[in-house]
């Protein structure tokens, strides 16, 4: 069980009233030294009222003058992290059904203790179990082939890998971002490598049984001449969906009013963040909260909130900024049963030091 950690966090000017946003605590998920805990957007976050479970990998420290810190000649794990009790202590599993396929590379970490290869899914997945987790991963960033597990106890126990289409693409890179509609129907996001076989824009597919076949719905937005790339989607009505992007310093949101099948920009909900994914969650009272790492200074993990389902958003919520550097991030939100919200992300208050996850307990108020 790993030691929580205590703090406060400044928010952003008009958002200090007594009944505004508020931090209640951070914890640390997994920390332990000379290892580096990354990237929880890659793989997904589930949860079953106070039971939360977030994925992540688990490599080895290593101080780079660029780019991660992360010892890119020894190998990853990809692990869970799981909660009983709404997020304020943790302990770390190891599934062996999540065990990335033999001699995989993403984004050039080797994949430690290789698993399955990917085969062809029978389909006849239930969406609608109620303990149902689902995790899509690809095996790098530009153009190489993406895969999917399914779970019907809660993250114990994986079934797959199972295939995933190219959909008529140069390649795909996925990751965690789907909404059930049915017993054996399911929407995804995805990214997919653009023409020129680089990262990326956003495609929206579907399956109709249980993930034996799939679909490809639509392009979300044109192709970008940088990249566009992450999505994170709530539902905000019947047929009503807004997704939020991830582009290189900032982030874009879309409406769909078909269930996916085309979509409408409608702004860019951050300027300036120095690159980080969106993750939204819809609250009880239909507000949404989307949560990213900061890289700019002071570094750290901030919010917006939307009152009228994507159309405008409010300042910055700032959740912490005792960050030490720009290796941070990679936010994933769960809405807790008393509407307390819990954020998962990668950290460093230490440029030098070993990254951790960490998350932050939170009311938006």
């Amino acid at each position: 069980m790993t030691r929580r950690t205590f703090g406060s966090a400044l928010m952003a000017a008009g958002a200090m009233r007594a009944d505004g946003p508020r931090v209640i605590e951070h914890v640390k998920v997994f920390a332990e030294p000379g290892r580096y805990g990354g990237w929880p957007a890659n793989h997904g976050v589930w949860s079953w009222g106070n039971e939360i479970v977030v994925g992540y990998e688990v490599g080895y420290f290593k101080d780079n003058p660029t780019g991660h810190d992360v010892d890119w000649s020894r190998p990853v794990e990809h692990v869970i992290g799981r909660s009983l009790d709404g997020g304020r202590t943790w302990k770390t599993e190891r599934p062996l059904g999540l065990r990335p396929p033999a001699n995989l590379k993403v984004a050039g970490l080797v994949a430690a203790e290789g698993g399955k290869q990917p085969a062809a899914c029978p389909g006849g997945i239930d969406f609608t179990h109620p303990d149902f987790a689902m995790t899509f991963r690809m095996s790098e960033i530009n153009g190489g082939p993406s895969r999917f597990y399914h779970s019907n106890d809660r993250g114990k126990s994986w079934e797959g890998p199972f295939a995933l289409p190219d959909f008529g693409q140069p390649g795909t890179a996925a990751r965690t971002d789907y909404i059930v509609e049915g017993k054996h129907e399911l929407l995804a996001f995805i990214t997919v490598a653009k023409r020129n076989r680089r990262e990326g824009r956003v495609a929206a597919i579907r399956t109709r049984d249980g993930g034996k076949s799939w679909d490809l719905v639509s392009f979300i937005g044109p192709e970008p001449e940088d990249y566009a790339i992450m999505p994170s989607t709530v539902r905000v009505g019947p047929t009503d969906l807004v997704t939020a992007v991830r582009r290189r310093r900032w982030i874009d949101v879309y409406r769909s009013n078909d269930e996916g099948a085309s979509w409408q920009f409608l702004n860019q909900a951050v300027l300036d963040i120095g690159g980080n994914p969106p993750c939204m969650v819809r609250l009880k009272d239909g507000r949404i909260v989307m949560t990213f790492g900061y890289r700019l200074k002071p570094f750290g993990i901030r919010a917006r909130i939307s009152k009228d389902n994507g159309l405008s958003w409010s300042e910055d919520i700032i959740l912490r900024q005792d960050g030490g550097g720009t290796d941070l991030g990679y936010t994933r939100t769960v809405l807790r049963p008393d509407g307390n919200l819990v954020t998962a992300y990668y950290y460093n208050e230490d440029a030098s030091k070993e990254r951790y996850i960490g998350a932050t307990i939170w009311s938006a108020g």
